[in-house]
């Protein structure tokens, strides 16, 4: 006979207590593996444990020789119980932020390093944003568009700037940077003095090229799809550095390979022809947890952009 659930309502600070054990038990691993987060011995947490489950009126695991394993109610609970931390930290944050000057961090992650025209306009941000909120902590960093999608969704990053090649369900895009991109070689490379009108459709696919290693418009995928993609460089200064060796055709923009351009060290490559848009957006979580910081910062951007 199914043994039914002693757990009053309102959930009371002991069940509180007792789910958090349960928590950290489960992403450590089973109760062995628990004792050095918690601090306690294993035997109290089998008790912590036992007293839980009297509680919920619930198998929530089962222990033994075969190791720590959920149950599927335990998998339920487990799930409700992040939901319900998750729902309290938010009124945590919403209560803390009424009526008080933001502070803690402001963390804006970028795909890849800006060009010199547009990091000035981000110095004017970085300026704007420290001057009117002064108690922010400003986190700026390189990181991988995957990345950057996921500590927005998670709420541990506040503003993305990624190419908007593909929509995740529950950002929200706002176009920042569109700038053309253009086909180009090293010094080193065998194309680099013949002359564009002697570089024909054959000629650039026998040359190895570098794939940007994320999906991109149709005018760019037509035009990647005539070269032999033989490496991928996802980042414009680490393609950047793969086209100087003299090895690979790769895709950059005037921008950021100008100086070379100017040295004679990098060619576009029929840059009438060969050449597509690259956009670079805005991106921010439609529900963001810190809803007034993520306002502030488009904002900031909006004013300089």
């Amino acid at each position: 006979m199914k043994r039914s659930s002693v757990i009053p309502k309102p959930i009371t600070e002991y069940d509180l207590r007792l789910l958090r054990i349960f928590k950290t038990v489960v992403e450590s691993g089973g109760f062995a593996a628990a004792e050095s987060s918690l601090n306690v011995t294993r035997s109290t947490i089998s008790v912590h444990m036992s007293n839980l489950e009297t509680r919920m009126g619930l198998t929530l695991c089962r222990r033994g020789r075969g190791g720590f394993a959920l149950t599927e109610e335990g998998q339920q609970v487990y799930h409700a119980a992040l939901t319900l931390f998750d729902s309290m930290t938010d009124f945590s944050f919403l209560v803390s932020n009424l009526g008080k000057a933001m502070s803690g961090e402001l963390v804006i992650l970028c795909s890849d390093q800006l060009s010199g025209e547009y990091q000035k306009k981000l110095a004017r941000v970085i300026a704007k944003i420290n001057q009117q909120a002064g108690n922010l902590h400003l986190v700026l960093d390189i990181e991988s568009l995957a990345n950057i999608e996921q500590a927005l969704l998670a709420d541990k990053a506040h503003v993305g700037l990624i190419p908007p090649y593909h929509n995740i369900d529950g950002l929200e895009y706002a176009p920042l940077v569109s700038e053309p991109i253009f086909l180009c070689c090293g010094k080193d490379h065998p194309l680099f003095s013949v002359l564009d009108s002697d570089i024909t459709e054959t000629t650039l696919e026998q040359q190895q090229a570098i794939h940007p290693g994320i999906e991109i418009d149709h005018m760019g995928q037509e035009q990647l799809r005539h070269l032999n993609l033989s490496a991928r460089a996802y980042q414009f200064e680490t393609r950047k550095v793969m086209v100087m060796s003299g090895c690979y055709l790769g895709y950059l923009p005037q921008s950021q390979i100008q100086q070379e351009l100017n040295r004679g060290e990098i060619r576009l490559i029929k840059p009438d022809k060969l050449n597509y848009d690259f956009n670079l957006s805005l991106v921010t979580k439609k529900s963001a947890r810190e809803k007034k910081k993520v306002q502030f910062a488009k904002e900031s951007f909006a004013a300089e952009f």
